[in-house]
């Protein structure tokens, strides 16, 4: 007796035997392989925030603490005081990282807006504008980004020195505001792949290249400003050079600078081990947030740009 197989059974069959081979086994293998590896440093440090101080050594083989606690983000936010931390086993140092938060939440912000807003008129400008010079211009935006960046941290210095702009959110912002090469070449590349025939639609229609940029091309353009934006900010959260130079005041200080002076005040002689790792944890979380919510969308951005 013959038996019939349906098309459907007959498609997947060996769809399924190609899922299994050993080459896609070996690299599921590898890839999770990776994974485990750049993961287990960021679940360490979650895993010793919510460890108890005095269970700091006894479990350090564990995967899970025995007994988690949210104690040590209560007092690096400032929530318990310097005796409480104590009695808990950490290191009593007063720095307010809730304010630290603050600061960088601003600091992150201000240079977004600035350097997005600055970024996108210049490649518009390199990307659909006439004027004399224009590719030696763009030439030199783009050779900026071979320029490594502690070149210029002294004479920004010195002249924010001057300006009497020392421990001051203005100070901080000021040489990060302008656009970068970077962010102009990115944005450029994506102004071109807009067609033309929109522009030239809205110009016999009266409108001003001012109109078409704000109402034309911007709305067109949301996915690459975003990564731009997401890229900026990161690199921009995680600034310590620049900030630690000029915002010494406890006032100013950032997040990264924050903890680096929680890790100087060490009155016992050795590290507040988990109200480090629990100020790190705040201070890493916004990062991989954003790029868990639009990673994937940057990485397509990045390849679309890149392609032209």
């Amino acid at each position: 007796m013959n038996t019939i197989v349906s098309p459907a059974v007959a498609d997947a069959t060996p769809h399924r035997i190609r899922i299994f081979t050993p080459g896609r086994i070996a690299a599921w293998v590898a890839l999770a392989t990776m994974l485990v590896i750049t993961l287990a440093p960021l679940w360490m440090v979650v895993k010793t925030a919510l460890m108890q101080s005095a269970n700091l050594y006894t479990e350090s083989a564990q995967i899970l603490p025995s007994e988690p606690t949210l104690a040590n983000f209560k007092r690096v936010l400032g929530f318990m005081t310097a005796d409480e931390s104590r009695a808990l086993g950490g290191s009593g140092a007063e720095i307010n990282f809730l304010r630290a938060l603050g600061n960088s939440l601003l600091f992150t912000a201000i240079i977004v807006v600035t350097q997005v807003s600055f970024a996108a008129m210049a490649a518009y400008a390199f990307a659909r504008l006439r004027f004399p010079g224009r590719n030696v211009l763009f030439a030199l935006f783009v050779g900026s980004m071979m320029v490594p960046g502690v070149v210029t941290f002294i004479p920004n210095f010195i002249l924010i020195k001057d300006l009497g702009l020392l421990n001051t959110m203005v100070g901080m912002v000021a040489p990060f505001c302008l656009m970068q090469g970077f962010s102009v070449f990115f944005l450029r590349q994506f102004f071109l792949s807009i067609p033309r025939d929109l522009e030239e639609a809205a110009l016999l229609d009266g409108a001003s290249y001012t109109y078409i940029f704000t109402h034309v091309v911007l709305p067109l353009s949301i996915t690459p400003l975003a990564t731009i934006a997401m890229l900026t900010g990161i690199n921009m959260w995680n600034e310590f050079f620049w900030p630690f130079l000029v915002a010494k005041d406890e006032a100013q200080q950032v997040l990264p600078v924050a903890l680096q002076s929680f890790k100087s005040q060490t009155a016992q002689g050795q590290p507040d081990w988990t109200g480090l790792m629990a100020a790190t944890a705040i201070t890493v979380m916004p990062t991989i947030l954003l790029l868990v919510v639009l990673g994937r969308r940057v990485v397509e951005s990045v390849q679309f740009s890149g392609g032209k």
